[in-house]
């Protein structure tokens, strides 16, 4: 079994209904929650929108391979309505991101672990360091309290 972490975010619809379904679907499809942090309310980030979003961090303990978990992960995102739009950044019903895998360190096409920019988000590092403060970043090589601090 591996060791993952995720975090979840949505600003449109029932955004706790969102959460919940999707900590459901991941229990189901992905592995066992074994650590959540509480669900934080935040400001979208990297455009402007009235939504803000509800985030939350999971670690996940699953026995699927990278490739694997985020095929189930877009899975998950469609089922939940979500629309892909051309820009990055928009409003969404569900958005799951891979944070970690264990300590692996993966640039493909497809998938990047660690996410390359969780280091510069709060809505994703001050819920990360409520269930994994010392978590060390196998790049940036500093924990996720290290990170949330600078």
């Amino acid at each position: 079994m591996r060791n993952v972490y995720l975090s979840i975010g949505t600003n449109l619809g029932d955004r706790l209904k969102n959460i919940k379904s999707a900590e459901e679907f991941i229990i189901l499809r992905i592995g066992n929650i074994k650590l959540s942090s509480h669900i934080y309310e935040t400001e979208p980030w990297g455009y402007v929108s009235e939504n803000k979003f509800y985030n939350q961090c999971l670690q996940v303990e699953t026995p699927l391979s990278p490739e694997k978990l985020i095929e189930i992960i877009h899975k998950i995102e469609k089922d939940a309505s979500r629309i892909k739009e051309e820009s990055n950044y928009s409003d969404r019903t569900l958005d799951i991101d891979i944070l970690f895998y264990d300590n692996l360190i993966i640039a493909s096409e497809k998938i990047k672990i660690p996410h390359p920019r969780l280091h510069l988000r709060k809505f994703v590092l001050a819920p990360l360091a409520e269930i994994a403060p010392h978590l060390m970043h196998p790049v940036l090589n500093m924990t996720i309290i290290q990170l949330l601090e600078a």
